[in-house]
């Protein structure tokens, strides 16, 4: 089967994914002059237009959009891009790359082929949908969100309510006529909640642990302050949770008519009705467990915890403000319902807006948890070659996002210059271990 590029079938470096987190590190591995490819099951950046509802705009201000030589270079850097303009700046950064690509291929596995390379070297074997390739590194940068969760408890609901996840939403009208149910308050359902509850639908939210967070305090955008205080630069072995951040629920809060807090109390007040997380479906009637109240009021406390910590780097620094503020709920659950009627309520659609879950199956390599998630330092990984870039917290909090992947993908380009240098250098086969701690004291020094 013949190959893009004049036919080869081998490169130093393969990434597999052309999102942000590739093209970045394509950027990146561009200017030191290493030769790469990169693999897209679907298009470049295409989730940004296939996997967002037409009102979704940015929670993070535009002047963190700072992918490397592509930062937001617009006239409304504290505004909220939405869909359309993300799209096109996103579009300008592709053109800017120009990255080494193939599109419509499916990584199918990825594995390691010890002695295959020059000197006697390992090297990957990469198998496609159109094709197989080789190549001395390979960086996995496809994301993790892969497959969109949907419970089991979906299978008992009746066939004449209509089911989505919340990447298949895109607007009210698409919608069946009736009531909704949004199950999941994270950043995507508390959204799309509010994006119904402002089309008039009636709208039922079964409530997670999902903690929430200000816009604007004391006079500033939150991410400001925040920016301020270094937060966006703690790695995750200085977190307090360490990695278990990872695996923490987004801090709903919208950049929606120019940014807002999102209260779903103030939503209640309006007729939003709210339950406590959906645990089960007897046939008719759906069933909620009595915390409602609880996680409204861990949501509340992590806002007001936020905003505490904000009034302490004020008050260290001695910066003029306006005063501080505490939240205090403008409504409160009148009891803990735990039963709604399915038909009753008039519930046609259903919501699903939990997550996603990682697919690293077709990745053959000892680097995985008991959960499936990789094991690794700053996406270095214990298999020396296999990196993963675009995670979650891979380094810092903006590692997933378009504020801190350029730095990460600085890092990794800087890991694999240095693993090419040590194999031209004559490194031999198993001298692993200088090798890692070559790449431990790089972390350390970062």
């Amino acid at each position: 089967m013949s190959h893009p590029f004049g036919g080869r079938s081998h490169y130093s470096v393969i990434i597999v994914g052309g999102g942000q987190a590739g093209l970045s590190l394509s950027h990146c591995l561009q200017q030191r002059g290493i030769d790469h490819l990169v693999i897209e099951k679907r298009s470049l950046v295409h989730s940004w237009r296939t996997q967002r509802w037409d009102s979704f705009c940015l929670v993070t201000p535009n002047w963190q959009c700072q992918l490397p030589g592509w930062a937001y270079g617009g006239g409304d850097p504290h505004g909220f891009m939405v869909k359309d303009q993300i799209n096109e700046w996103l579009a300008g950064f592709v053109a800017h790359v120009k990255a080494p690509a193939i599109e419509g291929v499916t990584v199918e596995r990825v594995s390691r082929v010890p002695g295959t390379g020059e000197r006697g070297h390992d090297r990957f074997a990469v198998q496609t949908d159109a094709g197989n390739y080789t190549a001395d590194q390979v960086v996995v940068a496809s994301g993790g969100y892969h497959r969109p969760i949907v419970p089991r408890l979906a299978e008992k609901l009746p066939a004449s309510v209509a089911q989505y996840h919340s990447a298949q939403y895109r607007n009210p009208a698409q919608l069946p006529e009736g009531a909704v149910l949004v199950v999941g308050c994270g950043q995507s359902g508390a959204q799309i909640a509010e994006d119904l509850h402002l089309a008039g639908r009636k709208v039922y939210v079964a409530t997670g642990d999902a903690p929430r967070c200000a816009r604007f305090y004391r006079g500033r955008e939150v991410v400001d302050w925040l920016a301020d205080m270094k937060y966006y630069d703690m790695p995750v072995t200085e977190h307090p949770l360490r990695e278990g951040v990872r695996d923490n629920t987004n801090h709903y809060v919208t950049g929606r008519d120019g940014g807002r807090d999102i209260d779903l109390r103030r939503f209640a007040m309006e007729g939003m009705e709210l339950f406590g997380l959906l645990e089960g479906f007897d046939g008719g009637a759906l069933a909620f467990k009595p915390n409602l109240r609880d996680n409204l009021d861990r949501a509340d406390s992590v806002y007001n915890r936020i905003n505490a910590s904000i009034d302490g780097h004020i008050a260290a620094q001695g910066i003029e403000a306006p005063p501080p503020s505490v939240y205090t709920p403008v409504w409160e659950p009148p009891e803990e319902r735990t039963r709604l009627d399915l038909e009753a309520a008039g519930i046609a659609s259903v919501l699903w807006c939990i997550g996603f879950s990682p697919d690293f199956e077709w990745v053959d390599a000892p680097v995985f948890n008991g959960r499936g998630a990789p094991v690794h330092r700053r996406g270095v990984t214990g298999v020396p070659g296999l990196y993963f870039l675009g995670l979650p917290w891979l380094h810092t909090w903006g590692s997933g996002r378009f504020s801190g992947v350029a730095r990460d993908a600085e890092f990794l380009a800087e890991a694999i210059a240095q693993k090419r240098e040590m194999a031209a250098a004559g490194r031999q086969p198993g001298d692993e271990a200088r090798e890692q701690q070559q790449t431990a004291a790089q972390l350390r020094a970062a």
